[in-house]
């Protein structure tokens, strides 16, 4: 039987929630990359205002907690897969969901503070 992630017996739950969050990821780099090209030359105001506006303070947090589940999911696979002593894998688990965690609280401090 397949493990999971998430707790549950089998891993659809966690390839569902890789797909999810690639296509969130997908679609708020595209949007982003669209809006660069077509407003070159951005000037540090015009960034500001940018990342002043709620929709798009929501909208960089759901893509920070969706590369924060994306890689979470993508590392425990790893993890599971090459680390097969339990003590180790769990440390190394344990370090790199309090690195994720930091990352997303930091990128929500640096968001919520423009």
């Amino acid at each position: 039987m397949v493990k999971s992630v998430l707790g549950v017996n089998e891993g659809f739950h966690d390839w569902v929630i890789q797909r999810i969050s690639a296509i969130v990821m997908a679609i708020y780099s595209i949007g982003l990359i669209v809006y660069i090209v077509c407003n070159s030359g951005l000037s540090y105001a015009e960034w500001h205002s940018l990342f002043a506006n709620m929709w798009m303070k929501v909208a960089t947090a759901v893509f920070l907690l969706s590369i924060i589940y994306h890689a979470w999911i993508g590392m425990w696979t790893i993890y599971t897969d090459y680390i097969k002593p339990f003590v180790l894998r769990t440390i190394v688990n344990f370090v790199t969901l309090l690195l994720l965690a930091a990352c997303f609280f930091w990128g929500i401090f640096v968001l919520w503070s423009v």
